[in-house]
């Protein structure tokens, strides 16, 4: 079975190291499950194609807390799993990889241990006969984010004990990425952190629990947003919603892309943003940013985001 997937994917089935690849030091582990998934290419119309190979799968998500670049650590990453003898199966940036349908086509570590910049992340696939590793590395506001998704064969420990993954206390996991409460006032500067971050929660939009209309108020983000547009007429931006946990997720999917399509309007319609430059798009409660078992988080959950698709 081996010589089959290795012939599959045009690589030799060399020696693989379970342990690579090894994350700098100072990155902290947020949390360590059982399954997952390795993409096989980047999205497409039948949405996310994954890399199909017997085994148990086990994912790792990271934070790596002060500056660096996506780029710079997925090329050490990638060093390391060629040195090992994996070969690439796929290797994509945000654009390339399909952006919002590649993020959400893939069953990837929900905040906060697992934050993804729908403006600048990378992904890899590589793999050594029926071994498989996925990496998904993104830049938050103050950190660095990787998920590891590996794929083995059930006896890849050769009978060894694996070694234990340390869980770290919260305490020791460092502040997570700044996030405003909802109906808090707005966000200072939206459109800084838009461009610095590619998005930007806005958080002086409201939204009751089943509606889709805005609760009212100055949407001052908005008027930013749109004041942004007008600058920078390469700059094109995705709205996108969000929703708490209550209800199915294929009700919520549709009820966050009302909402992400009621600011759209407003951004388009009250503000006089250029509706070709703007898109709308719902995540439903795939992406929560706070517990959805109290009010106060399920209120947080409700809401929508800007994305910079294109920038300025």
């Amino acid at each position: 079975m081996r010589a089959a997937a290795a012939a599959l994917l045009g690589l030799a089935a060399l020696p693989a190291t379970a342990e690579v690849p090894r994350l700098p030091d100072g990155a902290v582990l947020t949390v360590a499950r059982d399954g997952g998934a390795v993409a096989a290419g980047p999205a497409g119309t039948d949405g996310v194609p994954r890399l199909d190979l017997p085994g148990v799968a086990r994912t790792e998500a990271w934070r790596l807390p002060g500056e660096g670049t996506t780029a710079a650590l997925m090329a050490d990453l990638a060093a390391q799993l060629a040195a090992a003898g994996f070969g690439v199966v796929l290797d994509c940036d945000t654009r390339a990889c399909g952006g919002f349908d590649f993020r959400y086509g893939l069953p990837v570590t929900p905040e906060p241990d697992m934050h993804v910049n729908l403006g600048d992340f990378r992904y890899l696939t590589a793999a050594d006969g029926d071994r498989a590793v996925g990496l998904l590395v993104s830049r938050g506001a103050a950190a660095l984010h990787v998920e590891v998704t590996r794929i083995a064969p059930p006896d890849a420990t050769d009978g060894r004990e694996p070694e234990p993954v340390p869980v770290p206390s919260a305490a020791a996991s460092g502040p997570a990425e700044p996030a405003a409460p909802a109906g808090a006032a707005p966000v200072s500067d939206p459109v800084a952190r838009l461009v610095a971050d590619g998005h930007v929660p806005l958080d002086d939009l409201v939204f009751e629990t089943g509606a889709a209309a805005l609760a009212g108020g100055e949407a001052a983000s908005l008027a930013a947003l749109a004041g942004f547009l007008a600058a920078n007429p390469a700059a094109r931006v995705t709205l996108v919603g969000h929703t708490d946990g209550e209800g199915t997720l294929a009700a919520n999917i549709a009820l966050s892309r009302r909402r992400a399509e009621a600011v759209a309007a407003v951004l388009v319609g009250r503000f006089g943003a250029d509706p070709a430059r703007v898109a709308a798009e719902g995540a439903g409660w795939l992406a929560p940013r706070a517990s959805n078992a109290t009010p106060e988080g399920r209120a947080r959950n409700r809401r929508v985001e800007a994305v910079l698709t294109a920038g300025p």
